[in-house]
């Protein structure tokens, strides 16, 4: 036996293991499927466990999907959190699976992809089959069938409207994806709804929102990140109400096709469970963009993070250990809007408030005191070139800094460095925030390299503790 087969082995084995034990933990870091059933599922998922050598397994649902396997209706592997792999990861492939699920694939298909990435369309298709057994547009397809489910049962939208809205191009693509994955048909579907999903749907409706319950893995210490959201929040595009323990935040949304409004609440946690969610209702103008939003939310609250990687790695360092016991499932909180965290990091608080009753457009229809998008980076530079955020501003808008979710890393910073006002602490910033990278150590005391890959948690303990100054 090779020693690629023998890893591979060892490694299915170790899922297998996983899978017995129905450990959550895995969720969303791969998938299972089962030969005599033609199901796949998550490795939480309660059924009784399969045989061994019936079992194969996969690093995407996209990856069962187009092996011919359908969606288990029980564990529901769709709603699983997604990889922290992609977060992680600074190479092409994880650059493409953040732009996939950002909608990049459906809006400009597989050619935009890969010209955001550099690289040419076969080249893209021919690493990411290889890495994680689907190629692009398999991947944005099962993206957009997830969509159609949550859609169908949580709302009373018709299917028509729903099959436009998850990004299908024609009704019979939809019904089709529909029953290839889920092995029902639209309506079928909408009728399994579990019954929490059912009384959701009698209230949702277009102006009332969609609601979402937006998945996490492990462990999710809320309190700081709503700290933080609370202590960064602008007047006019963000608000946070409520008592510690019960607060909601709310903000306005730039999305690809129109604008939107989000309140996600900050329920209390559950112990001893192996991952819960967080409520969040969604107001769209064009419900196209609901996948885009959800995923800006996703990072917005580091809801991908692997909490047990994490916490394993920086709970053996002595100084750490402690704070790491004390608040298991610290996450690195991310933005909705990386262009937006870059001026507000530059400028503060104060003078983004300025920025946006000065520059920011009024929305149509304003929701308590959310009454503006934060402006674009166009308009900074056209309307206050000299102002502070003027270079910056003008580098976003024509291309010179690119911080979408497929930028690269290393040349993103290298271009931000170079524009004037900018110094190295608040690039750190928004390489953490903006680009949401889990192992940025900011220039100052040294930071050990036994912290790696996750310096960016490590700082987050140091300051929930009161042991390192704020960055901003």
């Amino acid at each position: 036996m090779t020693g690629t087969a023998e890893y591979e082995r060892t490694r299915d084995d170790s899922r297998y293991e996983a899978v017995r034990s129905r450990d959550a933990r895995f969720d969303g870091a791969f998938f299972f499927a089962v030969e005599t059933t033609g199901i796949y599922c998550r490795p939480s998922c309660p059924a009784i466990t399969p045989k061994r050598h019936n079992v194969r397994f996969f690093a995407t649902a996209a990856a069962a999907q187009g092996s011919g396997f359908r969606a288990c209706r029980r564990c529901r592997p769709d709603a699983v959190p997604g990889s922290a792999d992609w977060n992680v990861r600074a190479d092409v492939v994880g650059r493409a699976m953040r732009l996939i699920g950002d909608g990049v694939v459906d809006r400009e298909g597989v050619a935009g992809l890969a010209g955001r990435l550099g690289y040419s369309a076969r080249q893209v298709q021919r690493q990411l089959t290889a890495e994680v057994g689907a190629g692009p547009v398999a991947l944005a397809r099962a993206q957009r069938a997830h969509t159609a489910r949550v859609l169908l049962q949580t709302t009373g939208l018709p299917v028509t409207e729903i099959a436009f809205a998850s990004g299908f191009a024609s009704v019979r693509q939809f019904n089709d994806t529909i029953r290839a994955v889920y092995a029902s048909t639209p309506t079928e579907l909408r009728a399994a709804a579990p019954a929490r999903d059912r009384t959701a749907r009698r209230t949702a409706t277009p102006s009332a929102g969609v609601p979402l319950r937006l998945a996490h893995r492990g462990p999710y210490q809320r309190g700081p990140v709503f700290d933080l959201l609370q202590r960064e929040a602008v007047a006019g595009v963000e608000e946070v109400s409520g008592e510690a323990g019960h607060r909601v935040y709310r903000r306005t949304l730039r999305l690809p096709y129109g604008t939107g409004i989000v309140a996600v609440r900050e329920r209390p946690e559950r112990p001893g469970t192996g991952g819960g969610w967080l409520d969040a209702r969604l107001h769209l103008t064009d419900l196209r963009d609901l996948t885009t939003s959800v995923q800006r939310l996703r990072r917005l609250f580091d809801l991908d993070a692997d909490p047990y990687a994490v916490d394993e790695r920086l709970g053996a360092d002595p100084r750490l250990a402690p704070l790491v016991a004390a608040r298991p499932g610290l996450r690195s909180p991310g933005t909705a809007d990386p262009d937006e965290l870059a001026v507000r990091t530059l400028v503060g608080r104060a003078e983004a408030e300025r920025l946006v009753q000065r520059y920011g457009k009024v929305l149509d229809a304003p929701c308590g005191t959310l009454t503006h998008l934060f402006p674009e980076p166009a308009a900074l530079a056209g309307a206050a070139p000299d102002g502070p955020a003027g270079p910056l501003a003008a580098a976003l808008a024509d291309g010179t800094v690119r911080l979408d979710p497929g930028a690269d890393r290393d040349e993103a910073e290298r271009a931000l460095l170079a524009v004037p006002g900018l110094d190295a602490r608040t690039v750190a910033v928004v390489r953490t925030r903006a680009l949401g990278d889990p192992d940025v150590a900011p220039p100052g005391p040294t930071v050990p390299d036994a912290w790696r890959p996750w310096r960016s948690y490590a700082l987050n303990h140091l300051r929930a503790a009161g042991e390192w100054e704020n960055d901003r």
